[in-house]
Formats: structure tokens, sequence, C-alpha cells
């Protein structure tokens, strides 16, 4: 997939996550196959851009290209400033929230709440495109309510703007991640609009993102929560797509190198004592699912110093090695022994 000057190794993207899709969450997502992965939102007060959050979150230094920077709010001319700002800081391709359902971004009449106002997107899509030259491209969802749906209305006040690619989270604001996503929906959008369609929601394995392309007629898939704790699902979903074929399961010596690539991360970009506190999630979804992880997950939560929380991370994946095998997350077509097993017997 081309986006603008850029060729996209592929058309897996990376979900903006506030709190999650921070610079060292993005380059793990990029190493593991991801085509691109877009930054958390950040806000286009300008009071607000020199808070250590934003700091951060605009901070793209040794990024790989390209950096997608996304921003929120409700004001045109606030919105195309803040596009202008975000490319003199490193920006290549500007996104625009209006899918995120969160109470605190919608009673700012910012997220998916816009969806409400159909001339008040197309106002600030036309004054964000206009501020830059860089792809802009847009998140929404179905629309604001499942009586309300107008995702395909807005999808072409998007095309007629000049917004370059859309991504179609398959709910309405008011299911935020709950209830069945709406596939018909986003298929709908795919076919009136000619811009790139990206698909978004409850794509959690590889058959996930077969099935999702299939049904929608998408130009691609957007991950969010099923990479938390495993970067490595957009190199299962690109293998997979490829050649029909599943990869195996890491095993117990990659997961741990990756998750202790993730922390050295998290140290180095935070900072030793803010990154243990962001740490915490982050080895809470990496071993969820894996045996003893539940308790592990509430030791991490009392570690205080960045080394006691690696030398942790070290010795519970030095248990697991023992067992030599792979671990694996419970898949329906998954034939391997579990692992859970082989340590109780």
């Amino acid at each position: 997939m081309q986006l603008g000057a850029y060729v996209l190794r592929n058309a897996l993207f990376v979900a903006p996550m506030a709190g999650v899709t921070d610079r060292p969450f993005r380059q793990l997502c990029k190493r593991f196959g991801a085509g691109l992965a877009v930054s958390e939102m950040v806000s286009s007060k300008p009071e607000l851009r020199d808070t250590r959050k934003s700091r951060l979150r605009t901070d793209h230094a040794g990024e790989v290209d390209p950096i997608s920077v996304q921003i929120a709010g409700s004001d045109p001319l606030a919105m195309a400033d803040a596009a202008r700002h975000n490319v003199a800081l490193g920006a290549q391709i500007i996104d625009i929230n209006m899918g995120c359902p969160a109470k605190k971004v919608c009673n700012v009449a910012a997220g998916s709440a816009l969806l409400e106002n159909e001339p008040l997107v197309a106002a600030i899509l036309d004054a964000v495109v206009r501020a830059v030259d860089v792809p802009v491209t847009l998140k929404i969802r179905t629309g604001p309510r499942p009586g309300a749906r107008n995702a395909v209305r807005v999808a072409r006040i998007a095309e007629a703007a000049g917004i370059r690619l859309l991504a179609v989270h398959g709910r309405t604001r008011a299911c935020a991640f709950s209830g069945q996503v709406e596939y018909e929906t986003i298929a709908a959008v795919k076919a009136a609009v000619g811009i790139p369609v990206i698909a978004n929601g409850d794509i959690r394995t590889p058959e996930d993102a077969r099935s999702v392309l299939r049904r929608t007629g998408a130009d691609g898939l957007m991950i969010g929560r099923a990479a938390q704790g495993r970067p490595w699902i957009f190199r299962e979903i690109e293998h997979f797509l490829a050649t029909g074929a599943r990869l195996p399961e890491p095993r117990v010596a990659e997961i741990r190198a990756v998750l202790e690539e993730h922390l050295l991360g998290l140290y180095g970009f935070y900072g030793a004592e803010h990154g243990v506190r962001v740490a915490r999630k982050h080895i809470g979804w990496y071993v969820g699912e894996l045996p003893g992880g539940e308790a592990f997950r509430r030791e991490m939560n009392r570690i205080e110093a960045a080394c006691e929380q690696l030398a942790a991370v070290g010795a519970y994946f030095a248990r697991l090695a023992g067992t030599g095998e792979r671990l694996r997350y419970a898949t329906p077509d998954d034939e391997a022994m579990d692992i859970r097993e082989k340590l109780a017997a």
C-alpha cells in the first residue's frame, strides 16, 4: 500500500491507543511486521503542548518511517494549527481522531462525538488537509449510536475533503467496545468511496484477519487490543494472509527477549521511575494467559525499582523455560499440548 510518498510494507496498522501506543510500543510492532503505527492522540490545544505528556507523545527520535501522529480536537482552526505543529516536529502523516468513545474526549465535543455534527466534520477535515502538505488520514466509528449510523456519509465527506485513507471501527460511539462489530457497515463504507478503507474491531487472530477482509472488502486492517502483549501478531497475520498457514507460537526465550527489550525501551523513554509504572500493564498483557501469569502480574504491582522489575521478569521466564516448549495462547485450531498441563504434571 502507498500513502503519499511512503510505500508501506503491508496494510496492517497499529491502532492509536492512549496510554499504549507510545514510541517503544510502536517500534516493536513495526519490527514485527506492522506497516504503519499511529501515535497516541495529541490534543490540539496549544496550552497543552509543553506538558510532559504531550512532549513524550510527540517524541519521534529514532522512529522508523513513516511517522503517523493522531490529533484530537473540535475546532477547525486549532486542528489545522495542531497539524502544522506536529509536522514541524516530524510527523509525516496526520491522523484525525473521530473515533475515540472515551467520555473525557467526547465531553469536549471531540473524538467520536464529532460524528453528531457532519458540517463540523467537513470543516475540520477541510482545514487540516489545507494546512499541511503531508497525507491526512481519518479514523471514525459507524455513527453516534445504533439508530444514527452515518459512516457512509462521513466517508464521502472525508473523500471530498482530500482525506487519503479512512479507518473505521465497526461500532458506534454509544457501543464503545461492547457488542458485535458491524462489518457490514464497513463494507458499505468501502463500497461508497474510492479511498483506501481500513477495517478495525475485534481482529484477534490470523483467521479473524482473513475473515474480516473477506467480509468487508477492506484494503487493510487495524489491530488494537489484540497487539497488547503480543506485538508479534503482525508477523502472524502477515504470514497467514500470504500463505494460509499459521506460524508457530513464539518460544519462551523469544517472549522473554521481546518483553525485556520492551521494558528497557520504556525505562529509557520515560525514565526508570515512570517507566516502571507504565511497564506494569504491559507485563500483565504479556503474561496474562501464561502459567502463573495472574499471580505474577499482582507481584509486579508491588515492585517500584526498574532493576527489580527486570530481574523478576527474568526469574519468571526462567521458570517457564525449564519446559523447553513453546508457550501457546488459546486458539481454536491449535492442537498442541497446553503447557499448563505439562507444568502441572
